[in-house]
């Protein structure tokens, strides 16, 4: 046959697009050439495709070859398609006798399969850059059956819809084929622990109960904090520990942190707890929101599902800070490029901190701050309103004494966890959701205030002249300590608590 077609695919941002590789060998002067918009990386498979399969025993047809990646008008910038390309050029040349609908005698029906793998010289089948991220398009696309490199075939078979089945070279994969003898893989075990947060535990945060009981509210409701304090208080080492105190992903929740790990370029960890992500205050807006080119994800979808800790957050610059507003309401962000546009989700909890004044000293017992009140006011003024106001707990952590007594038993993460777990679970069978993504109908409908509550927030919005987001922010934040203290209804205390929280 003259003509091959096999399957495979391409991620857009988070949006998979199957690729069919049409493979033509016809007459003419020998040429090798492969269109439907493939970058420098694709366009050089011709090269490493041809060495692989003379390297493999296999013939190189002298003819013209023509790689048709469809559909035409998509980019084509991975480098798994050196694999699909020589089992096309292996079928069209007569080499590998398989069925498929052009040729429906021969009992092994290739069209059922979807291949990805980067060939080197010899033929040898590389590990692909983002495994996790091929089969789960593959899954998304429908297809139930993958072909990829042997050594991240264990990775990859972590989506369970798909049969994953490896190959250490292309001969092996061909004789595999013809002999009926692909072995289906085995997914590795996830990680137990995240290497951020091995050995951390709440315990070891000494006082600071208010503090405390905030990022307990905090990680039961996915509610967002900003934590203010002198130098050294403790804000940094709470902010560590939230996310020991996170109830573990589920299954599709470590897929999509695994795939948008390997969409930016970055391993893709089998982590069962949330991913927490800590830029540098130096980081630019790009860094933090997403952006190059082609787009890729930045630190915002990175923490999708987990904790994002800008420490310092005054000292990011203010264009940066202000590219968070619309991901913190949205829970996704679309990176807008010329001639492209892709979507990435960013549904993830804030922690923000900071000191109270430049120099740190503000409201220490022993320090003198030496800030002007004009300093302080410019340091502050960083955190515009309409950032802040998307902040659900403003707690201010002091020096207390009992740093000091090493004799104090504090709660360990593990006992936190299981008060979340079961305010999370609360919250999921009565709304399906949890509080912080409830939406304006949600709030009405499961955040409804008595009479001495609803009196109480209407004072608050006379008094501090507070915008409709903050009186349903304070309204969530009631509901989940209403939910941590197992109470059906907000009562006019938990409605106190969140609007003292709120600062």
């Amino acid at each position: 046959m003259s003509l091959a077609v096999v399957n495979s695919c391409v991620l857009m941002g988070m949006q998979p697009h199957a690729v069919q590789v049409e493979v033509h060998i016809g007459a003419g002067l020998p040429a090798f050439s492969v269109v439907g918009l493939p970058d420098t990386g694709v366009r050089e498979s011709r090269e490493r495709v041809r060495s692989a399969l003379q390297s493999s025993g296999f013939n190189f047809p002298v003819a013209r070859i023509t790689v048709n990646l469809a559909p035409a008008d998509l980019p084509k910038d991975a480098a798994h398609f050196d694999l699909p390309i020589a089992m096309g050029i292996l079928l069209a040349s007569g080499q590998l006798a398989v069925e498929s609908e052009h040729s429906p005698s021969v009992p092994l029906c290739i069209d059922q399969y979807m291949f990805a793998g980067e060939l080197s010289l010899t033929g040898a089948l590389l590990r692909l850059a983002a495994p996790v991220a091929v089969t789960w398009s593959a899954a998304k696309l429908g297809f139930r059956q993958v072909v990829v490199p042997q050594v991240c075939a264990e990775a990859a078979a972590q989506v369970s819809e798909v049969q994953v089945y490896g190959a250490s070279s292309l001969p092996q994969l061909v004789e595999a084929l013809l002999a009926h003898e692909l072995v289906c893989a085995l997914p590795e075990q996830a990680i137990m622990a995240g290497s951020d947060a091995v050995g951390l535990c709440m315990s070891e945060v000494k006082g600071q109960q208010q503090a405390r009981h905030a990022i307990e509210i905090a990680a039961a409701g996915r509610h967002n904090v900003l934590l203010r304090g002198t130098p050294g208080v403790g804000k940094s080492m709470l902010a560590q520990r939230l996310i020991t105190v996170l109830p573990e992903l589920s299954e599709p929740q470590r897929l999509d942190v695994a795939v948008l790990a390997g969409v930016a370029g970055r391993s893709e960890p089998v982590d069962t707890l949330p991913p927490f992500r800590s830029p540098h205050h130096s980081a630019s807006t790009v860094a933090l929101v997403g952006g190059s080119s082609p787009p890729k994800p930045g630190e915002i979808s990175l923490a999708h599902h987990g904790v994002l800790f800008l420490d310092e957050v005054a000292e990011f610059t203010g264009r940066a800070l202000e590219a968070l507003r619309e991901p913190l309401e949205t829970g996704g962000v679309t990176i807008a490029r010329a001639g492209r546009s892709v979507w990435f989700p960013a549904d993830f909890q804030l922690v923000a901190a900071m000191n109270p004044c430049p120099c740190g000293w503000l409201g220490h017992a022993v320090q003198h701050c030496l800030c002007t009140p004009e300093r302080i006011e410019r340091y502050r003024a960083k955190l515009s309103g309409p950032f802040m106001d998307r902040l659900d707990l403003c707690i201010n952590l002091k020096v207390e004494a009992d740093v000091l007594d090493a004799t104090a038993v504090m709660e360990s993460s593990v006992q936190i966890r299981k008060r979340v777990e079961c305010a999370q679970a609360i919250q999921h069978q009565r709304q399906g959701c949890l509080n912080s993504r409830l939406d304006d109908e949600g709030v009405a409908l499961y955040a409804v205030l008595g009479g001495d509550a609803e009196q109480l927030l209407r004072q608050c919005v006379r008094r501090w002249g507070w915008s409709g987001r903050s009186v349903q922010r304070a309204r969530k934040v009631a509901r989940t300590i209403a939910d941590l203290a197992g109470v059906e209804h907000i009562q006019t205390e938990h409605l106190a608590m969140a609007i003292q929280y709120r600062g």
